[in-house]
């Protein structure tokens, strides 16, 4: 048996026990779509911890972080930087979303924010601009899982065919067993490449240099730009501050605004749950030390990979490591993809049903959930077209995504914490907010880049977003004074 047909079927080993997992968590869930989509809000904090984690640190942390470490550098720290600051407010804002979705039947997180803000067209606003912004995240994934497997395959199996297999695997566990089997497959995923990650991020940096300290004092000698704050662009020059920093800011802000992770929190078993998830979510960073290791060690590699998002495969290949050991890296480079990607996809097929199609269209349980699968297949495959025709960087993907996600916050903090806010108001935020993400996403993409400072797209919609919102909602007739207490007064009750 060839090299590559035994890396194959440690892949395809892999692949029948995660989608066995999904299969089977599916059978204890109830057949209503809250079963589907908030898991029966029963998820403890094994699940809790790895649905996050394991949904956060995806192909982006496994391939994009280390393809950031080897051509970019410093830049790389960046994803550290939000990734504790990013989890934060969900310790304050996770309890109430959950009491409210548990008084009110919310699984996504425009039910909540149109709860306090009654209009069908803000839902679908929400609902469309959310989707775009799961498409490029979703073909991040899947672009990473075809990446890894053309590579550790030398070929053989091309990415358009590892791409599909992986998702295809994906599609059948999330269509069948919807959050459940995300969560259960999460937290099997989530150990599985934390385990990968350390063990060749250590072997890496040891085989090749001598030790980590070592390879860092060798990159000082040759390579000091790479370990400068706040690193370099993809062209080469240096990043700048406005850059880094927005790119920090929008991350933060927008991390626990994805609805694949705030709709988590209608699955949490109780308030406390929640918290003590957010509290342990830190300790998942570690999960990016090995990765960026493996990153850094190919700086000095005398060969070079054909893109800075190939350089963890290709360090990989080049260690004439045993085919199982490659074997398992694959699996683990799969889990951070697959973990993130089912969320996604169930994620975007729920809001498209709940909050784009639910407002105008009574249906019944069974036709929700109905409508939810099959669009969990468009989604895929939207997507999957996307994965094998589009080039771009896979932390660029990401990054696009965010500035879209983050506009999530302004509403969601206003419908909580902000008694005058007004309909009128947060509909005008949002829409304001969104068009001048895109419109400087769009010009800089297609034309000259305009944004002031070198500011994320998504930073400057949200100096737009924040105060048109406030502006309008003053300007505007206040809510019942009951709509507004039984959103804002509700922290008195879940401490």
């Amino acid at each position: 048996m060839e090299r590559w047909q035994i890396i194959g079927l440690i892949i395809a080993v892999y692949l029948g026990v995660t989608l066995s997992i999904g299969l089977l968590s599916g059978r204890r869930a109830s057949k209503s779509v809250q079963g589907y989509v908030a898991g029966d809000r029963d998820f403890g904090l094994l699940v809790m911890y790895f649905v996050l984690g394991a949904s956060v640190f995806s192909a982006f942390a496994f391939l994009g972080g280390p393809g950031w470490a080897y051509s970019r550098g410093a830049a790389a720290f960046y994803i550290l930087c939000y990734g504790v600051l990013g989890m934060t407010p969900y310790f304050f804002i996770g309890p109430k979303a959950a009491e409210l979705g548990r008084r009110n039947g919310y699984v996504t997180q425009a039910q909540l924010i149109c709860g306090r803000f009654p209009s069908r067209l803000l839902s679908v606003l929400i609902a469309t601009l959310t989707l775009i912004a799961f498409l490029p995240y979703i073909t991040l994934q899947m672009r990473g899982a075809g990446i890894v497997i053309e590579a550790v395959t030398d070929g053989n199996v091309p990415l358009w065919a590892g791409a599909a297999v992986a998702y295809g695997v994906v599609m059948i566990y999330v269509l069948f067993s919807g959050v459940s089997a995300v969560g259960w497959t999460n937290t099997f995923q989530g150990f599985f490449m934390l385990a990968i990650a350390w063990s060749l991020g250590l072997y890496l940096p040891i085989e090749l240099y001598g030790g980590v300290g070592q390879m860092f004092e060798q990159i000082q000698a040759e390579r000091p730009e790479l370990l400068t704050v706040p690193g370099l662009t993809a062209s080469g020059d240096p990043w700048s501050w406005g850059g880094y920093s927005s790119a920090i800011i929008v991350s933060a802000v927008g991390l626990m605004m994805w609805p694949h992770l705030f709709m988590k929190a209608f699955t949490a078993r109780s308030d406390r749950t929640l918290r003590r998830t957010v509290v342990l979510f830190p300790t998942f960073q570690l999960f990016l030390i090995p990765v960026f290791l493996i990153g850094f060690a190919g700086v000095l590699y005398p060969a070079s990979p054909e893109s800075s998002d190939f350089i963890l495969p290709f360090m990989i290949l080049n260690s004439d490591l045993p085919a199982i050991v490659v074997g398992l890296f694959c699996a683990g480079a799969l889990s951070a993809s697959m973990s993130t990607g089912d969320s996604l996809m169930h994620a975007a097929a729920s809001v498209t049903v709940e909050d784009g199609l639910g407002p105008f269209i009574k249906l019944s349980d069974q036709q929700q959930r109905r409508l939810i699968q099959g669009f969990v297949l468009i989604t895929g495959l939207v997507a999957y077209y996307f994965a094998i025709n589009d080039s771009s960087s896979l932390v660029v993907l990401l990054l696009t995504s965010y500035g879209l996600i983050c506009q999530l916050a302004p509403p969601i903090v206003a419908a909580l914490y902000w008694r005058r806010a007004t309909t009128p108001g947060v509909a005008a935020g949002f829409a304001a907010g969104s068009g001048v993400a895109i419109f400087f996403f769009l010009t800089g993409y297609f034309g000259a880049d305009l944004r002031p400072f070198d500011l994320h797209e998504g930073v400057l919609g949200l100096i737009v977003h924040v105060p048109t919102m406030i502006i309008v909602s003053l300007l505007t007739k206040p809510q019942p004074e009951a709509c507004q207490a039984a959103f804002v007064e509700l922290r008195e009750n879940t401490k």
